[in-house]
């Protein structure tokens, strides 16, 4: 072996055994985690279609730039098609991955692998095939296009798409119906047997991802890469809707939306101490049970919410459980449909559960109390994600609002104890 590779290589020997982030690292993306590697590892040694949904700030287009450069020393008879959503935007991504072959550790596996290094023979701003290619057809081994390009006549084996899907598709119907014709014509650029592999953020409930199979989604909770002080600098720094979209990975209304600004969180979860719960309980069907704990202290009302797509009895020891955590007791629920059995349910496990009847119309009340104190409302941190999400997508005609309409009763309960 060339002296030049043979230390380099003995080190990258070793880390192809364990994971692929430390392939990433040693290009220079010191930043990928175990969670990277399975990324990584997904799109290089995968089978059939996948789709990745990650959060921004994920490093998922760096691991991207990993495994396309990892494909092409490993696979070397397939080529590659990559896209982005305008032909400008992918110039970026062929010049990671073209620093990638470059690098000391890459030339050192392909030498020891093939009996020399990896070279660069042909590249532009658009293609790029190496040393180790062997296309009996002559066509590049990596090359890129804009969405909107012609395809007519291409075809690969690894069709790969990467933030095809944008703020436009978010805003415009015809963007995003055109953005979802364009993907359906890879179907006939992929080569029979081959993969189309997808990468990006959702933007609208109805955009492409739509028609994206096995869809893994890691959002800004998930993941754990950006610290909770950096995510409410972020919630703070831009409309609600385009944080649930870029971060959490949800869609949630921007138009005739009841609540515009950005919800506040504390971890201080003693300022829920002596306050009350209330259950807004689903009993099959589409509904949603959402439980709720607040306080009010110093002009402030403090809630703490959870959400269950399930039936109020599978879920209802959790809720009693957090009401003791938070102490926050009496537990209110409405009987106008069941006649008082959740609150016999909460009695008989010797719980303080108290029923009321509730004659106000709900939109009207989410209005006049959660909508007056969305100002100085304060979430306690660990307060479910798709609770808030509810409360900040409610509209008149919004399909779901077990959240606000649970957060707005114990609003009211505390707004009309003004002595407090």
């Amino acid at each position: 072996m060339d002296p030049r590779w043979e230390a380099a290589f003995t080190k990258v020997e070793a880390l192809m055994e364990g994971h692929l982030e430390n392939i990433g690292q040693l290009a220079g993306f010191s930043d990928l985690t175990a969670l990277h590697g399975e990324w990584i590892h997904e799109m290089v040694h995968g089978h059939g279609d996948y789709t990745l949904q990650a959060h921004r700030g994920s490093y998922k287009s760096s691991c991207l730039a990993v495994a396309i450069a990892l494909i092409m020393i490993l696979d070397r008879k397939r080529n590659i098609i990559f896209l982005r959503k305008a032909d400008n935007d992918v110039a970026e991504m062929l010049g990671m991955v073209r620093k990638i072959l470059k690098n000391d550790e890459f030339k050192a596996m392909t030498c020891t692998m093939y009996g020399e290094p990896v070279e660069i023979i042909s590249e532009g701003a658009d293609h790029l095939s190496t040393s180790l290619w062997q296309s009996p057809m002559g066509a590049q081994q990596l090359l890129g296009l804009g969405l909107k390009s012609s395809i007519t006549g291409k075809h690969a084996y690894y069709v790969i798409t990467d933030d095809i899907c944008n703020l436009s598709d978010r805003i415009s119907r015809a963007e995003r119906e055109r953005t979802k014709l364009q993907y359906d014509e890879l179907q006939n650029i992929r080569n029979r047997g081959g993969r189309i592999i997808n990468l990006g953020t959702p933007w609208h409930k109805e955009d492409v991802f739509s028609r994206m199979p096995n869809i893994h989604r890691y959002d800004c909770y998930t993941t754990g890469l950006i610290a909770p002080e950096k995510l409410d600098e972020l919630r703070q720094s831009m409309a609600p809707s385009l944080f649930a979209a870029n971060y959490e990975l949800v869609h949630i209304a921007s138009e005739e939306a009841y609540f515009e600004t950005s919800p506040v969180f504390t971890d201080d979860v003693t300022v829920l101490r002596d306050g009350i719960s209330h259950i807004d309980a689903a009993y099959g069907g589409q509904d949603y049970t959402a439980f709720t704990c607040g306080a009010r202290r110093d002009g402030v009302i403090y809630l703490y919410g959870r959400l269950w797509h399930r039936h109020v009895d599978c879920v209802l020891d959790e809720i009693l459980a957090e009401a003791d955590r938070l102490m926050c007791w009496p537990m209110y629920c409405e009987d106008n449909g069941d006649k008082g059995f959740l609150r016999k349910e909460i009695i008989d496990r010797d719980r303080y559960g108290k029923r009321y009847t509730e004659q106000q119309n709900k939109v009207i009340k989410i209005s006049s109390y959660l909508r007056k104190w969305w100002p100085k409302i304060v979430f306690v941190r660990g307060t479910d994600a798709e609770y808030i999400n509810q409360i900040m997508d409610y509209t008149e005609q919004a399909e779901h609002d077990d959240a606000p309409d649970s957060a707005a009763v114990v609003c009211r309960y505390w707004d009309r104890r003004d002595y407090l």
